[in-house]
């Protein structure tokens, strides 16, 4: 009997199995909402519980790729918490038992969102105790504020150029909304798994991790806390990062889940605070850097991006963003400036590229100041030792 493109689907997806509860992801529940379309466009929803491995997304894409008739794939991974676990579908009239042989029951359907249930049904989950990590080196926040102020950007700069240094660096994307490490470094692909762990990509000398490798470039992460504390322990523990020297951490804006699940997960040695010279950038990434100190995370200095415009014809500085809010930063957080990056139009067509301004143009402006940086950055931690960066900021 000629089976469905969506029959075809299930019993492919019924091959992978959930370790954690036992069963394979459709018997788990875990693939929900399939569509099909009739020239083998495929979009599903898999929900993922805090305790599932974050490569089961890479194991359902690939299972669905290599079904006959399917052309695309695209899978929208979702927090567990947000399906209503006592749901069950309405069966079809005629249709007790599938193709595959399995009830239709059974079958992956789609459940409203949770929304916001009683604080009396939520268990109570104490915070995990930081794991130390020393293979990975000087473990190193990269923060700001608020978006938009070149954080990642001084990020892949600052891991390319101390990794042209001879330094052996990594370089993980825990910016969950917004994974742009990728494309920055010109890389993108399933990370493959080796002996239950997961290699790092490789550019310019940097070991890679990113979510952006494993989720559709399209997909939103609509994600609460325990799916974000996952995805980051996953990428430090699971990840086979080898002896680094130093381990930076794109963080994404502000001061929410990600931020504190990185503190939660290791023991952070040190943030360092992007910012741009206006007030309203240099305010947000005061409340980013105190709450680090809050945490007990000490914050190694402050570096001012865009700082001003060099005029390519007469070498004259021009503050175009302001001035100073870097330096007022740094003094009322009362740690050092590191750098003053300059506004350079190649950083922005490198970083769309994939090339860092530090090896496309090494003799700009930009490239020279974030080069010095790293320098500056180098020297700062040469004191310090596993636990911390205090030693050296004394």
């Amino acid at each position: 009997m000629t089976t469905s493109l969506q029959e075809r689907i299930e019993d492919a997806l019924s091959r992978i199995r959930n370790n954690r509860v036992g069963a394979n992801v459709i018997e788990a529940e875990m693939v929900r909402d399939i569509a099909t379309t009739t020239d083998g466009h495929v979009r599903l929803t898999l929900f993922l519980a805090p305790d599932d491995s974050a490569t089961v997304v890479r194991e359902v894409r690939q299972a669905v790729q290599q079904v006959p008739g399917v052309t695309d794939v695209r899978v929208d991974v979702k927090d567990a918490s947000q399906a209503r676990a006592g749901s069950r579908p309405p069966q079809r009239e005629g249709a007790a038992v599938s193709a595959t042989g399995r009830p239709a029951a059974a079958r992956p359907r789609a459940l409203p969102v949770m929304g916001q249930e009683p604080q009396s049904q939520r268990a109570a989950v104490p915070a995990p105790t930081p794991v130390a990590y020393p293979h990975l080196g000087n473990i190193i926040a990269i923060s700001s504020g608020k978006g938009g102020v070149g954080k990642s950007t001084v990020a892949v700069n600052l891991a390319v150029a101390l990794a042209q240094q001879g330094a052996r660096v990594g370089l993980m994307d825990a910016d969950i909304y917004g994974p742009n490490i990728p494309r920055m470094m010109g890389i993108n692909a399933a990370p493959p798994v080796e002996n239950e762990k997961i290699i790092p990509l490789q550019a310019h000398g940097v070991k890679i991790m990113s979510l952006g490798f494993m989720i559709e470039r399209d997909q939103p992460a609509i994600w609460r806390g325990p799916i974000i504390m996952k995805i980051i322990t996953q990428f430090l523990r699971d990840v086979q990062w080898g002896e680094l020297d130093y381990f930076f951490v794109d963080m994404p804006p502000g001061t929410g889940d990600a931020q504190l699940s990185l503190v939660q997960a290791t023991m952070v040695h040190g943030a360092i605070i992007v910012t741009t010279p206006q007030e309203v950038a240099a305010g947000d990434a005061l409340r980013g850097a105190k709450m680090f100190q809050r945490v007990a995370v000490p914050v190694i200095g402050v570096v001012e991006n865009m700082s001003y415009f060099v005029c390519p014809h007469c070498s004259d500085r021009h503050q175009i963003f302001g001035v100073g809010g870097g330096k007022r930063l740094a003094d009322e957080l009362d740690v050092p400036l590191l750098g003053e990056i300059p506004f350079f139009p190649g950083v922005l067509s490198g970083g769309d590229r994939g090339e860092p301004i530090v090896l496309s143009e090494p003799d700009s402006p930009a490239a020279k100041a974030l080069v010095d940086l790293a320098g500056r950055l180098s020297g700062l931690l040469a004191g310090s030792d596993a636990a911390g960066v205090n030693a050296a900021l004394s």
